[in-house]
């Protein structure tokens, strides 16, 4: 099959595989596009936590960028781990250069073992600037609340902080509700225009390792081929679910999801 069309993520790396980059690409290519990249760290990490950080220079950041897209053009771009306000600017900037409409921002924070990905500065940053540059922004509850500064325990909570994310200049906003503890999980999409909440059976496991970054990869995927964007969430839930239904089991802490269960295989290897 060839690739329906050529998706762009800027990143940082997981060792282990089951977030971050390494999950992006995965993401991308079950669903059948081109995955390109520009890493903006790397970290030491498995399913029980992050051991190190290495830092990528702004500078080197900006280079994968425009030199990747100089030579092809993605019809999307995935945004995700972003450490400080120096990567970020290179970032706008780049963007400012390569002119791609389609940009997906899921704003990491904190990794599923709970080390803190971005500096302080860096957040007030990403909410001045970046998050207008952006068509859609998938925060989690924990990332809502530190970018609204509202406190969430209830979907009446969910919509204040999407809407005060619409007042800072985000165009769309798809809040998810997985850390809230009840029967059924509420993602919240919206705009200026509608709100539309998809609700799903939460699925009981501790393998939840990547799914802020490959749902926004899924949607980036399903919106570069044409998808309208809230079709695009819908899809990319569904994908996540499905890959979190799994439950493959790798590692002792928060396992990583199965990226391929869109992958059926007609023909049989000798």
């Amino acid at each position: 099959m060839k690739p329906k069309s050529k998706v762009l993520i800027i990143a940082g790396s997981d060792s282990s595989g089951g977030a971050g980059i390494q999950a992006d690409i995965k993401t991308i290519t079950s669903l059948g596009s081109y995955a390109m990249t520009a890493v903006t760290a790397i970290t030491s990490q498995n399913t029980t936590g992050v051991k190190s950080i290495f830092l990528i220079n702004a500078k080197e950041i900006e280079k994968q960028i425009t030199f990747t897209c100089k030579d092809i053009k993605p019809d999307a771009i995935k945004i995700g781990m972003l450490n400080s306000t120096r990567v970020i600017n290179s970032i706008i900037n780049s963007l400012n250069k390569i002119k791609v409409k389609k940009i997906i921002l899921d704003p990491v924070m904190v990794a599923k073992g709970g080390t803190r990905l971005i500096n302080n500065k860096a957040i007030e940053v990403l909410k001045k600037k970046l998050i207008k540059k952006v068509t859609l922004i998938t925060p989690n509850i924990p990332e809502a609340e530190v970018l609204t500064k509202v406190k969430i325990y209830n979907v009446k909570d969910m919509m204040l902080a999407a809407n005060i994310l619409i007042s800072l200049g985000a165009k769309n906003v798809l809040l998810k509700g997985g850390h809230l503890n009840k029967k059924y999980v509420k993602d919240i999409y919206v705009n200026k225009k509608e709100i539309k909440v998809f609700k799903n059976k939460k699925i009981t496991t501790k393998n939840t390792h990547g799914t802020g970054c490959t749902l926004s990869s899924a949607i980036a995927t399903f919106y570069s081929c044409g998808k309208t964007l809230k079709k695009s969430c819908e899809l990319g839930i569904k994908y996540v679910n499905n890959s979190i239904k799994s439950n493959i089991n790798y590692g002792k802490g928060h396992g990583p999801i199965n990226h391929l269960n869109s992958i059926k295989l007609t023909k049989k290897f000798r």
